[in-house]
């Protein structure tokens, strides 16, 4: 009985030592075929520790897997976009006197579907409370149509106020329409999507959460994207939220938004419908007429996302830090960049341009803080300047190119932004634009601190090492 029960015991033994070394060696063929190098090498090291933990995490989250139906879907709503701008060819800014400029404009008119427009008048709202009420002050203004699509929106004092302004709007025949990730917005759609639903106003959940994510695509996709259209005259897009500021304790945020008018706006309502077509296979109708012009500054929208052919987000990040020639400044709240994106910060640093980067001091994620610290050290020696913003979460994400560019919206410089999450940036070609950006980046230089190598490389060697094991989990935050 004894060696019966032993025999046993090593017969199972036997099987497991065979199912981790199969695994290894399928993963060790298999895996790097699959995923961008970077990820290969995260998840190959998680697979070769515990192989019976790292294939099933792997089968689940290792590549940013679509449904095919959204891909096609996807593809069509790009097809249609770049048919309903044919008429308006004649209209497309072309920047004759900077090379720069035309240079981003046609590679973010390639992988975005979106042509440069001049005529928009475009407003940098940087007060939390200020950008909200004025969003809520338009949606109370509506008279035909209010499109809201939010990554986030809370059951707080912000989600009641918007909930509250579309019944109203819905109440006076205002054909009120919301998209909400259905991870990030879980509880705004739970204390809202029925009593919005009853008032009339339509609601549907993105990229659904649970088991129903494998109708769709993989469970930790998710629309990050922040925007609103209302009456197809205005538009807003950014960092922030539909929730208080204070809506992660300990953290309260400081945002920037953009408030658009103009032909720039058609592309905002252009993308949410896009987004109504692939959760609901529904068609929104378009308008017909000529965009119309409301300012002077050319504008372009950047959206981003594992549908889309090209890492949209991330090219467009190289592609401006390759072409600064006097000043870059980046100001992200998550900073794990992939190598490409590396690489293109520190070239441009060693060339002479000043690379500003700004984080926030305090962060609500702290394994990717942890990453975040590994790449300090590398960039600091190649020159980039690294300021730490004290007084809230920074969580704006925004970049400036010399005098000539800024982009605004929701793409953070991390993995998970560039190949993982559908984002939404927009480019403004206006010298205006990018000087109330630098106002507002001397701001949160005004309240940071700034870095100093020497003192850095002081650090303990636990924190040091701690960063760097966060580090090999780059692809997973």
């Amino acid at each position: 009985m004894v060696q019966s029960g032993m025999a046993f015991e090593l017969q199972t033994a036997t099987w497991i030592l065979i199912a981790d070394w199969t695994i290894r060696i399928a993963a060790l063929f298999w895996i790097p075929v699959r995923s961008p190098p970077a990820a290969a090498r995260s998840w190959l090291l998680l697979v070769g520790f515990v192989p019976l933990l790292g294939l099933p995490l792997y089968l689940a989250f290792g590549q940013p897997w679509v449904s095919k139906q959204r891909r096609e879907r996807q593809a069509n709503a790009s097809r249609v976009i770049a048919e309903r701008q044919q008429p308006l060819v004649k209209l497309r800014w072309v920047p004759h006197d900077d090379a720069i400029a035309d240079d981003i404009a046609r590679l973010g008119e390639r992988i975005g579907d979106f042509m440069p427009m001049p005529g928009n008048a475009v407003a940098l709202l940087d007060d939390y409370d200020a950008s909200l009420k004025s969003l809520l002050d338009d949606i109370a203004s509506a008279r035909s149509e209010v499109h809201l699509l939010y990554y986030l929106m809370f059951d707080d004092a912000i989600g009641h106020a918007v909930a509250d302004a579309l019944r109203a709007a819905a109440g006076r025949g205002v054909h009120c329409r919301v998209l909400l990730d259905d991870v990030g917005a879980k509880r705004g759609l739970r204390a809202f999507a029925k009593p919005l639903r009853a008032a009339g106003v339509e609601v549907q959940a993105m990229l659904a959460g649970g088991l129903a994510w494998r109708r769709s695509a993989r469970m930790d996709l998710r629309n990050h994207r922040k925007l609103a259209v209302i009456d197809r005259r205005i538009g807003y897009t950014g960092s922030q939220n539909l929730a208080e500021a204070t809506f992660v304790p300990g953290h309260p945020n400081r945002e920037v938004v953009i408030r658009v008018q103009g032909p720039v706006v058609a592309q905002l309502g252009a993308l949410f419908a896009s987004d109504w077509y692939i959760e609901t296979g529904i068609t929104l109708a378009m308008p017909e007429h000529p965009p119309e012009i409301a300012g002077g500054t050319p504008a372009q929208l950047l959206p981003s996302g594992p549908a889309y052919p090209f890492a949209n987000a991330r090219n467009m990040v190289i592609a401006l830090a390759q072409r600064a020639r006097k000043r870059l400044v980046l100001a992200t709240p998550y900073f794990v960049p992939d190598d490409a994106t590396l690489d293109a910060l520190e070239i441009a640093a060693l060339s002479g341009i000043e690379v500003q980067l700004i984080l926030s001091k305090s962060n609500n994620q702290h394994l990717t803080a942890w990453a975040q610290d590994s790449y300090i050290d590398t960039l600091l020696a190649a020159g980039v300047r690294i300021a730490l913003y004290r007084p809230h979460f920074l969580h704006a994400k925004h970049l400036t190119v010399d005098d000539e560019i800024a982009l605004v919206g929701s793409i953070n410089l991390d993995i998970r932004s560039f190949a993982l999450n559908a984002e939404l940036g927009l480019l403004c070609y206006d010298h205006e634009v990018v000087a109330q950006l630098r106002r507002i980046e001397a701001d949160y230089l005004a309240d940071a601190d700034i870095i100093d190598i020497d003192q850095w490389r002081k650090r303990p060697a636990w924190e040091r090492s701690l960063a760097g094991i966060a580090r090999l989990a780059d692809s997973f935050l």
